[in-house]
């Protein structure tokens, strides 16, 4: 083999590994994400679920959120570019929203939708909401949900998901609001002693003005002396 096809060869073989490693940071970072992504227990928030890819390069037509257990109210956002459609379980919940976009949504803008929620006493600490994205070619089905322990980022197609967080007990505000008073008063005990140090304003221009006068009257002590020397 010579020298120049050995060249050649190298060259493509390394294209094609750079072509995969920009690949793949592109792949794990198409997603459709929601936020916010943290709710308190029985609480409620309008949650938007964004995303700004296709299916490969096809626009994006529908995307159909399946809602998990723990929400006891659901309403969708009334949007001039979606047309809404709810599936409603046996209990009358809202199981399912799907949103038919009026124009396809290019694969390269971000396309969103919202829906205001509402949790109930019994939610779980985490929520998944999976998402299918129909496409004009094609459906991409973002229904993974991370196990104990393993790290969402690494799967391929996760679904959105939303944390319940614990409120704080009131001990644990008591301790804080110690905290900050103690702070205060240190901070100002810390003042009062740097302004006992520190000169006031008044008192530091009056001994600069004496200065200054001590010093004239110096001068001209000193030329007066000399003239009378000259002289």
């Amino acid at each position: 083999m010579s020298t120049t096809r050995s060249t050649r060869r190298g060259v493509t073989i390394a294209a094609l590994a750079a072509a995969l490693v920009v690949a793949a940071p592109a792949a794990a970072q198409a997603h459709v994400g929601v936020s916010p992504d943290v709710l308190t227990p029985e609480g409620s928030a309008v949650l938007t679920f964004s995303f700004t890819h296709g299916c490969e390069n096809a626009p994006t037509t529908a995307l159909r959120i399946t809602m998990p257990e723990g929400l006891t109210s659901v309403a969708p956002t009334v949007d001039a570019m979606w047309d809404v459609a709810v599936e409603r379980a046996d209990n009358g919940l809202v199981s399912a929203v799907t949103y038919t976009a009026t124009s396809p949504v290019p694969h390269d803008l971000r396309g969103a939708v919202t829906m205001a929620v509402r949790l109930g006493e019994d939610a779980p600490s985490t929520l998944a909401f999976p998402v299918a994205q129909t496409c004009t070619e094609g459906v991409n089905e973002w229904v993974e949900i991370a196990e104990e322990g393993e790290d969402p980022h690494d799967l391929e197609s996760p679904a959105p998901v939303v944390t319940v967080a614990s409120e704080a007990s009131d001990g644990d505000h008591a301790e804080h609001s110690e905290d900050h008073s103690d702070a205060g008063g240190h901070a100002a005990e810390d003042s009062a002693h740097a302004n006992d140090a520190a000169p006031t304003p008044v008192i530091a221009t009056v001994l600069g003005a004496g200065g200054l006068a001590a010093g004239v009257a110096a001068l001209i002590v000193a030329l007066r002396a000399r003239r009378r020397s000259d002289g």
